[in-house]
């Protein structure tokens, strides 16, 4: 009976949380609010097909849940204070929502897109398939960089030309690629900024826009047609050389 209660418990517990996530989209809630208060239902859900099939077994549910309140308030004795801070932080970040379902953040340190948060953790997934578990507390104790929350972003393409080149010339040849460029946007419109007088180098900082979702695909494409263009145009990029001398006595 107790094993029956736990499959069958289960496989309700879950239904019903289902039913109850699909009605809650209904409502266009954000689907990081709708998976925190799924995830919240089951856990409650689970405690009590628990005590259910602990009371199939003939254990007294009134002893279990005294027993559980017990080993409660060892826990809130011996660290219920950062438990209940990570539930609290859960509630606010998924009232507030500084980052969504499936948008890329850099949060303590740790760059990922979002799979999900929790009663007690947030989950990162990183580019290269890695998981990430961040307690909430750390994450609503961090600053939140959220990449793809805004519709557009500019992309910023560094080079260093020579200072015996053209720098009109090198200028030029920049805007003419970023305007060619058929994902930069128009507006607002893309330009050239001079950042800094380096030891062997004049640097520049191509500064196209482009809608967030072609960020990489501009700035990879811009990063390989600017090399193309200053070696066909002749315009030096130059790179850092030590000269050695050798003297013998």
């Amino acid at each position: 009976m107790a094993l029956a209660i736990l499959i069958i418990g289960w496989i309700v517990a879950k239904v019903i949380v289902g039913t109850f996530k699909k009605s809650l989209k209904k409502t266009k809630l954000p689907e990081l609010v709708v998976e925190f208060l799924g995830r919240f239902l089951s856990a409650l859900f689970y405690v009590v097909i628990f005590l259910l099939a602990i009371r199939a077994l003939g254990v007294h549910t009134g002893s279990v849940v005294l027993g559980l309140s017990a080993v409660i308030g060892l826990v809130l004795g011996f660290g219920m204070q950062d438990t209940l801070t990570n539930i609290a932080a859960g509630i606010w970040l998924a009232a507030f929502r500084p980052f969504d379902m499936g948008e890329v953040v850099t949060i303590a340190g740790y760059t990922g897109k979002v799979e999900g948060i929790g009663i007690m953790a947030t989950g990162l997934l990183t580019a290269d398939n890695v998981v990430i578990t961040l307690p909430n507390k750390l994450v609503w104790g961090s600053p939140i960089v959220n990449y793809t929350r805004m519709p557009i972003r500019r992309v910023n393409v560094d080079v260093g030309v020579a200072y015996e080149a053209d720098l009109d010339k090198a200028i030029k040849i920049a805007m003419n690629l970023m305007q060619d460029h058929p994902l930069v946007l128009v507006d607002p419109a893309p330009n050239v900024a001079i950042t800094g007088l380096a030891d062997s180098s004049i640097n520049l900082q191509l500064r196209p826009w482009a809608k967030t979702g072609d960020y990489w695909t501009v700035k990879g494409e811009l990063t390989k047609a600017i090399y193309e263009a200053y070696k066909r145009e002749c315009i030096e990029i130059p790179f850092p050389q030590l000269d050695v001398h050798l003297r013998s006595d």
